[in-house]
């Protein structure tokens, strides 16, 4: 009986594991589930990067549809979509920064040598905030409705095509559309001219 024990043990481990990593074949990880999709931004109080006096919470965050990006200068994959986000920041979309797990003054010395497309950073030097959220890691960037609720999360790195395909159309779907109104002005008939 302890020989049959001995034997099935690793085998049943083995197949254990072997079931794990078929389930994971195939499976995209910048699709990982959020926790917070359609719940509002946690609540926080955290310094702002740039200023140590200054202080954000979960408030300033309402008012306009968001791109919040995790991000940090020990990320390799962060300084590759930087460049991206400085062209998405030029063309007037809102980008708040969530410096995760990093040194101030390196965050403060990428932003001044790599471009700042941040309206604000929030400093998060232990995690706190991106552990309310559900960060594995950085980059990830939500979007954040205009009332403060996460409606999207993207892991991995924001390039064209991610944000064409899945970040533009769910920023689009939020961002509140003024209806054009109708211009009351209606125009005056011109004088016949009179011929001779």
């Amino acid at each position: 009986m302890n020989k049959r024990l001995v034997f099935l043990t690793p085998l049943a481990i083995a197949l254990g594991l072997g079931l794990i990593l078929f389930t994971a074949i195939g499976k995209d990880p910048t699709k990982l589930e959020t926790a917070r999709l359609n719940d509002p931004i946690p609540a926080f109080n955290l310094k702002s990067l740039a200023d140590n006096s200054q202080q954000f919470s979960e408030k300033d965050l309402i008012g306009k549809v968001s791109l919040l990006n995790v991000w940090a200068t020990w990320c390799p994959s962060c300084r590759v979509e930087h460049s991206y986000l400085n062209v998405l920041a030029n063309q007037g979309v809102r980008i708040i920064g969530l410096n995760y797990k990093d040194e101030r003054v390196a965050a403060l010395t990428w932003l001044e040598k790599l471009g700042n497309p941040y309206a604000f950073t929030i400093y998060d030097p232990h995690g706190k905030l991106g552990f309310d959220l559900g960060v594995y890691g950085a980059p990830e960037t939500y979007v954040v409705d205009q009332y403060g609720v996460v409606r999207y999360r993207h892991v991995g790195v924001v390039d064209e095509r991610i944000w064409n395909q899945a970040l533009k159309p769910v920023v689009e779907k939020y961002s509140p559309t003024v209806p054009k109104q109708q211009s009351k002005v209606q125009s005056k008939p011109q004088p016949k001219l009179q011929t001779k």
